[in-house]
């Protein structure tokens, strides 16, 4: 079985137990060779995904991949967070992080290029939109995207970090339930 294939079918398994423990699986890939074999599944949630919910995951799915023996030979499975840095592969990603930076590889060149980097503007007639930091606006047919990444900004984490300490002062100021009884 392919590589791909082999990733389709854990994707299928995980989804359903990703779903019952409040996650979703956003990638799977196998990558390595022979004994060397990593079977690489990414998750999120709003509010992201902590260590603990990729144990569970991984724990569960582990005992699904046992049943179904899907992988030939030995293989190590990591149930991890995407990252900053994540994949976007499916559709709704390149509507849900509209407004970030991303990079684009494409499969074939456009006008003898296959790199592209820019502001990602979502979907327009259903291709991906991108605003090029020479300011250029492209449209690629999403099934031609080899590889698509978010790209970490320093300006952007400043801005995250800002509001997440604000947020978390906001709750520590926040009058509690029960203040005031004696």
């Amino acid at each position: 079985m392919r590589r791909e294939e082999i990733a389709g079918q854990v994707a299928g398994l995980a989804g359903p137990i990703a779903t019952r423990l409040g996650l979703e699986v956003v990638d799977v890939e196998l990558v390595g060779a022979g004994r060397h074999q990593i079977l690489r599944v990414l998750v999120d949630q709003d509010g992201g995904a902590g260590v603990e919910d990729c144990a569970r995951l991984s724990e569960a799915l582990s005992r699904e991949l046992d049943l179904y023996d899907l992988l030939a030979g030995s293989y190590t499975l990591e149930v991890a967070s995407p990252g900053l840095d994540r994949p976007l592969r499916r559709i709704d990603d390149f509507v849900q992080f509209s407004g970030r930076t991303v990079a684009v590889t494409m499969a074939s060149a456009i006008d003898g290029q296959r790199r592209f980097r820019g502001r990602l503007l979502g979907l327009v007639n259903g291709r991906v939109a991108i605003r090029l930091d020479d300011g250029r606006e492209m449209r690629l047919a999403h099934e031609e995207i080899a590889q698509a990444r978010l790209v970490v900004e320093m300006a952007e984490l400043r801005k995250d970090f800002k509001r997440s300490r604000a947020t978390a002062k906001g709750l520590m100021e926040a009058p509690h339930a029960g203040a005031g009884w004696r």
